[in-house]
């Protein structure tokens, strides 16, 4: 092999590799709704993307099929290089994809440690193994670790979620996802009903996901947010790529135009 091939090809390795999430030609059809459109999209490692769209441009039934509530009619899926088939949340999960949905999926009746470890908690085994028992000392001391890597501070962590306010129940949901060691997570309009300094909060945990080389994918209505807190912005309109612009070289009018056609 020639030098000129090999450093070509010693390109595309890297480029492979650089891409965290890969989907190729993704379509979905329910009956006769054509949802998504053999629609392209990339996210890269340690990058946060924007996904953007007016009501019913598909942005949903793309993120249900990338955390394996749904599954495409057609297209390919590869995640750190590898083609995969994800069938159900829990492969999903066991890929390193987190995902906080706008109701967050918290248990209210239950305190902040049981809900970071919901479905998977820590146990100790005694007898041998035959019988396994929470182990509640270490999941309060690994819920400490989990919130003060994201600079986030209860003054108990056995307060029930119910009492949290709105940006405190997102940052535990933010938590549960770095438990299970998320290498994605994708965030459904995060900030939505939440005040000023909270939205603030909850960005900044964005950022702070970032920091820690985990890429994100934020969907929200709001372009201010959007624009303030990511590195890419995708377009979705009618369940088709509308078009994909780099945060700084666009402004809120393109990005409009592109959601409307």
């Amino acid at each position: 092999m020639d030098v000129e091939a090999k450093s070509k090809n010693e390109s595309k390795n890297t480029s492979r590799y650089e891409v965290l999430l890969e989907m190729k030609n993704i379509s979905k059809n329910f009956g006769a709704v054509k949802a998504l459109k053999r629609v392209d999209f990339n996210l890269y490692y340690n990058e946060v993307v924007g996904l953007v769209g007016d009501n019913g441009a598909g942005k949903s039934t793309l993120i249900k099929i990338i955390t394996g509530a749904l599954t495409p009619d057609e297209g390919e899926i590869y995640f750190e290089g590898k083609r995969i088939n994800i069938s159900s949340p829990e492969e999903s999960r066991e890929l390193g994809i987190g995902v906080m949905y706008q109701d967050l999926a918290l248990v209210d009746s239950m305190d902040i440690v049981s809900n970071v470890f919901l479905g998977k908690p820590l146990t100790i085994n005694i007898f041998g193994g035959m019988i396994k028992l929470l182990d509640r000392k270490k999941m309060q001391s690994e819920c400490w670790r989990i919130l003060q890597e994201l600079d986030i501070n209860f003054d108990s962590l056995r307060r029930k979620t119910k009492t949290l306010s709105g940006g405190q129940r997102k940052a535990v949901a933010i938590g549960r996802a770095l438990y299970w060691k998320a290498k994605l997570v994708i965030m459904d309009e995060p900030t939505a009903a939440l005040g000023v300094k909270e939205t603030r909060k909850v960005l900044g945990l964005i950022k702070s996901l970032k920091e820690k080389g985990i890429s994100v994918i934020f969907i929200s209505h709001n372009l201010q947010e959007i624009f303030s807190t990511v590195d890419r912005i995708v377009v979705l309109r009618r369940g088709e790529l509308g078009g994909i612009r780099k945060t700084s070289e666009t402004n809120p009018d393109e990005i409009i135009k592109l959601m409307v056609g």
